[in-house]
């Protein structure tokens, strides 16, 4: 007979970082979650623009990598449904580390922080702030849906701003799904913003520069 065994590993991850100054000079911090495939380095270049002295953006990389279109190139995951409540409390605690060495000594000086989940990242980025109940001001769900196991109501929520983003031609969302997401979330009262923009399952830089500045 077949038995399942877990057993906890030490490994090494890794995350990138553009913008920030003296911690004492960061006014905003960005926790950015890329989507399936991509990678942290890559993801976090779309980002660059709004990086400065008084806002820290940092990018996080899935923990398992692998290859695409023939080895010739490399993308990260977060999770897949195989095993999955190992994964999410993998790449949780992963984040939480994250969180401590890149982000935590400015919140502590009064930073805002704000996380953005892109496609498969928003579960990831969602779950997380579910996680620590007030320590996100916003949470950006970017091209996918929140996760189905997290309930509208309750410490995570409160006092947090929701920003919706997707593009009118993003052939990954299924519009009614999206739609319907929209509602609920505005029937349980939640701060909600819905942004759309003339653009397919990407990162719009127009979109970017509004968030940046509101």
């Amino acid at each position: 007979m077949t038995h399942e065994h877990h057993i906890v590993v030490r490994r090494t991850a890794r995350f990138y970082t553009t913008g920030g100054g003296e911690p004492s000079a960061v006014r905003q911090l960005l926790l950015v979650c890329h989507g399936y495939a991509q990678l942290a380095a890559r993801f976090l270049s779309r980002f660059e623009p709004l990086a400065d002295d008084s806002r820290l953006i940092v990018a996080p990389e899935g923990l398992s990598r692998f290859y695409l279109e023939h080895a010739t190139r490399v993308g990260a995951s977060w999770m897949t449904r195989d095993d999955r409540m190992a994964e999410i409390d993998d790449y949780l605690g992963f984040l939480d580390a994250v969180y401590e060495q890149a982000c935590a000594p400015s919140v502590a000086r009064g930073a805002a922080l704000h996380v953005l989940g892109f496609s498969q990242g928003v579960a990831t980025a969602a779950r997380w702030v579910a996680r620590h109940p007030g320590r996100a001001r916003r949470l950006v769900v970017w091209a996918a849906l929140l996760p189905p196991e997290l309930e509208l109501s309750g410490p995570w929520i409160d006092g947090l701003e929701i920003v919706l983003v997707i593009g009118a031609r993003d052939e990954l969302i299924d519009s009614t799904r999206w739609n319907e997401q929209e509602e609920r979330l505005r029937n349980a009262g939640v701060a909600l913003r819905s942004l759309r923009f003339d653009g397919g399952h990407v990162i719009d830089a127009g979109i970017l520069r509004i968030l940046a500045t509101s």
